[in-house]
């Protein structure tokens, strides 16, 4: 794992200003630096180094193939490099191998093969700057779920492009005068995170998941951005799986999943550095620890973190099950204290506005792992291939029902229910949890009874799941008149050759797993210099997930039963069945206690002023009513604060 970093402009670089670019990046790559500049065309690279396979001077970056043609800076890793390598060396297209690095495989690869076949053949995560010196063509890349980030755009009255893999690089370039991306703002306070190919900057992209984009000298001299190319999406390739005979038979469904599985998790085992495992005690994570712990002669390092808050604690079943699978495990000690601690630190960590509130528990036992090993596997993925989300269950069922009443009924029934307090609903939850199947269980209840009271005049079942999708349903409400908003039903893509829990299945893979959850856990994770690697997010687990009908993915109201059934072979059921918990802090207490001061402190009229697009006077109420016990607007304001916290740091 690494960070990449470079420009390309009219004059000779600066071979200093790529290396400080670079040097941004420290916290992603800490063993070593490189930067490679071509005074001819303008370009140049520059790369740290986080080593994990092939820890010698062969894996130093840029890196040049033997052929010279190629020069190429790369964040990731390259899973079945070595298979690439033979497929190589059978073809006698293979250059004498200086060391066993995968950076060196995708440099041959790249000679041999070319650009898009080289990406396809490719089983990993990654973001690439390939220069191109036969061509004078720069190829910026990405892997195809988005697990690592590459932000590109033009800077300067003379344009040079500037790309990185994080914002602070591209910041660091002396023509740096970002101006704020107002478009951005109402899909950032309904979701929390800047989505698609868009930054919190005007003019800087994200480039999207499994595309590329390549520059040519025509392009720097006009000072224009090309089009970028998609080499993988997901909805082609789900269309390519269910075009195959589906795995409709159960058992079928559970052994070739499991299989699937074995083979992703057993390839991102490869590393010349200690490896481990993040550990909940949830089906997912249970499960690549399980296989793990069958490919390994010796206990696997697992790891879990503590809160010494009882009601987000799930140590203690981390702990029950990594005690089946005999697992080296730690438990990793967090108090509320250390989280309150990180929250100033988000700004930094984060350079572009986020707000899942799980970035700090998940920022923490980043931190405590990477005391112990370099490497952690995690199971995020799962629920987006699987259907693992309350509301892939929920959605079709209340739309089913919603869909007969008429609008005017459904408000009635939304009056209703929020006419109850979110407090009165948990205390009745409480007490059903007495007699209900631990299956049953909802933390946070009247929480989710409040969304729904909000959705209810969904007109459409797309609308109905960017509703219990948003953490704030009226993100409009907190933004100044003639700021651009989006509705409901343009924010997600409607999908032909989809049914309805199919299409929520790909919009989250698509938008809430790439603008959120990985990047949540690329930031917090780098931060520490740790590499996490995925195992869901391989092409043939996928692939195999879309050839199980979704009817069996989500089965009899219980989401990610092939994974279940397959994680049960190894750990009996009542260790894992237990109420979807999630990264969780108690953010509405603490946002009226110990953070009280902090967030009037960004509340300020002063700090506000400095983002004159957000409505101060309906920001304001919103504060004063939570603080006030008369609503429960923690998420909502969340958003609010890291913004403010963003501008402070960054504006």
């Amino acid at each position: 794992m690494c960070g990449i970093t470079g420009l390309w402009g009219l004059s000779k670089p600066d071979g200093g200003v790529v290396r400080v670019m670079a040097d941004q990046l420290l916290h992603r790559g800490p063993d070593d630096s490189g930067t490679w500049i071509d005074p001819h065309t303008g370009v140049a690279l520059g790369h740290r180094r986080l080593a994990i396979v092939d820890l010698s001077a062969a894996g130093h970056q840029p890196m040049h193939s033997a052929c010279e043609r190629f020069v190429i800076a790369f964040n990731g890793e390259i899973y079945n490099h070595l298979e690439l390598r033979k497929q190589l060396d059978q073809l006698a297209v293979a250059p004498v191998w200086r060391g066993h690095a995968d950076t060196e495989t995708l440099l041959a690869a790249f000679s041999a093969w070319g650009i898009e076949r080289t990406l396809e053949a490719a089983n990993g995560m990654f973001a690439i700057a390939l220069w191109d010196r036969q061509l004078k063509t720069l190829t910026l890349a990405r892997d195809r779920f988005g697990e690592k980030p590459l932000y590109y755009g033009l800077v300067g009255k003379r344009p040079a492009l500037v790309f990185g893999s994080e914002l602070k690089a591209l910041a660091a370039h002396p023509d740096w005068q970002p101006t704020l991306n107002q478009n951005v703002l109402d899909e950032y306070l309904r979701f929390g995170c800047v989505r698609g190919a868009a930054s919190i900057y005007e003019g800087i992209h994200k480039l999207l998941p499994g595309s590329y984009v390549q520059f040519t000298q025509s392009d720097i001299a006009n000072g224009q951005l090309p089009e970028v190319t998609q080499w993988w999406s997901p909805v082609t390739a789900a269309l390519a799986a269910k075009q195959e005979p589906a795995i409709a038979n159960p058992d079928d469904a559970v052994e070739q999943t499991r299989q699937a599985m074995m083979t992703s998790v057993g390839q991102r085992m490869m590393a010349d550095v200690p490896l481990g495992a993040f550990l909940s005690g949830g089906v997912d994570s249970s499960l690549v620890v399980a296989l793990m712990q069958a490919q390994s002669s010796k206990p696997v390092r697992t790891f879990s973190v503590g809160f010494d808050d009882a009601r987000y604690d799930e140590s203690s079943h981390a702990a029950v099950v990594a005690a089946h699978l005999g697992t080296d495990h730690t438990t990793l000690k967090a108090t509320s204290q250390m989280a309150l601690d990180t929250i100033p630190q988000l700004a930094d960590m984060y350079d572009e506005p986020f707000a899942d509130s799980s970035q700090i528990p998940t920022a923490l036992i980043a931190s405590l792992t990477r005391q112990h090993v370099t490497v952690a596997l995690s199971g995020d993925g799962g629920d987006e291939l699987f259907g693992g989300y309350n509301r892939h269950v929920w959605v079709p069922r209340i739309w089913s029902k919603l869909n007969r009443l008429p609008v005017a009924v459904r408000k009635t029934l939304a009056v209703s229910l929020k006419s109850v307090p979110v407090g009165a609903y948990d205390g009745i939850m409480n007490t059903a949890e007495r007699v209900l199947p631990k299956r049953l269980h909802i933390r946070t209840f009247g929480e989710k009874l409040h969304k729904l009271a909000a959705v209810l005049e969904s007109p459409s079942q797309q609308a109905l799941f960017a509703g219990v999708s948003s953490m704030n349903r009226q993100p409009g409400n907190l933004l100044n008149a003639g700021v651009f908003t989006t509705s409901l039903e343009n924010l997600y893509p409607a999908l032909q050759q989809f049914d309805a829990v199919e299409w929520m299945l790909l919009m989250d893979t698509m938008n809430f797993m790439v603008d959120d959850a990985l990047v949540k856990v690329d930031r917090a994770s780098m931060a520490s210099t740790l590499e996490v690697r995925v195992p869901f997010l391989d092409p043939n687990v996928f692939h195999t997930a879309w050839r199980i009908p979704a009817s069996l993915r989500i089965k009899n109201g219980q989401g990610k039963w092939p994974l279940r059934e397959a994680l049960y072979q190894q750990v009996p059921a009542a260790l894992i069945d237990r109420p979807k918990m999630g990264f969780a802090i108690p953010l509405d207490e603490w946002l009226r206690g110990p953070l009280r001061e902090w967030a009037e402190d960004l509340l300020q009229p002063s700090s506000l002023a400095q983002l004159p697009m957000l409505n101060a006077k309906a920001v304001g109420a919103m504060w004063k009513n939570h603080v006030n016990g008369k609503g429960h607007y923690a998420q909502q304001l969340w958003a609010v604060l890291q913004l403010l916290a963003w501008q402070r740091r960054w504006g």
